[in-house]
């Protein structure tokens, strides 16, 4: 049968696909519309088992917070190319779902998969865009957070790296949580305090700073007590509060905060492309 070209563009704008994989759609189903959609479904369908195994490193970090900075969403989105994450559509289509989980409250990858987007789901709508880039494409990670303190944001220029901060009071400067947002992602913290640091990473520095000052020639006994010592300077470059401020090496992130009035962090999020 013949397909128009008005067709073919009205399946286009509805799936977002390509024009001769519209047309062939069209034809596969007769003209009709509706079966053209679930055609393309099912293609972006096989083309995603194709592409399962294949490395997706490749994405956006993207962020989205509300005017009263109480809740806030970061999502990792990922493809297999730099060149499909600079794609205009790609990036269009990510915002989308970083609105929709923000809308929804989505706590987690999979509760988003699960969300509605029109008449198909999060998940019917990656295997669209599959189908149509021919890459593998993933929401990877989704982190909401909503506080009775204040949310700041922060991605880092090419949206390769984003952090969420939650501090246990507002933030009167700007400044102040955007310094601290980019000193997670320059520093890359394992927690806020020590006490929330996994035991079983403790325990490995401690085993490892021992057995270095035994095989140094130390006895058990003191390398033991000295390895406590090495446990604290640990503390220094992983815990956020104590680590020394990057803008100033001489006070910590404490003092940076103390000295500004400005309340304490509560915990925070980092997303890195490709590492999360």
């Amino acid at each position: 049968m013949s397909i128009s070209a008005k067709d073919v563009k009205s399946l286009r704008d509805k799936t977002g696909a390509g024009m001769m994989d519209c047309k062939k759609a069209l034809k596969a189903s007769d003209g009709d519309m509706d079966k053209a959609i679930e055609f393309l479904r099912k293609k972006g369908q096989k083309v995603s088992e194709k592409r399962a195994d294949r490395e997706a490193d490749q994405g956006l970090i993207l962020s989205k917070i509300s005017d009263d900075r109480s809740k806030a969403v970061l999502l990792e989105i990922n493809c297999e190319t730099d060149f499909v994450a600079r794609n205009d559509d790609f990036q269009e289509q990510a915002r989308a779902f970083v609105d929709l989980a923000f809308k929804k409250e989505s706590s987690s990858r999979d509760e988003l998969m699960k969300e509605s987007m029109g008449d198909i789901t999060v998940e019917k709508q990656l295997e669209t865009m599959v189908g149509k880039i021919g890459e593998k494409i993933e929401v990877s990670n989704v982190v909401f957070v909503k506080t009775d303190g204040a949310l700041v944001d922060y991605i880092h220029p090419g949206n390769q790296l984003g952090v969420l901060v939650e501090f246990e009071g507002d933030v009167d400067a700007e400044q102040i949580g955007k310094d601290i947002a980019m000193q997670i992602a320059a520093m890359n913290p394992l927690a806020v305090v020590r006490d929330n640091v996994d035991t079983s990473i403790v325990e490995k520095e401690l085993e490892i700073a021992k057995e270095q000052l035994i095989n140094e020639g130390k006895p058990e006994e003191i390398a033991e007590k000295a390895a406590k010592g090495k446990l604290r300077r640990f503390y220094e470059e992983r815990v956020l509060l104590e680590q020394k401020f990057v803008k100033d090496n001489s006070i910590s992130v404490t003092e940076y905060l103390e000295q500004n009035n400005a309340p304490l962090v509560r915990s925070f999020h980092r997303l890195q492309l490709g590492e999360s």
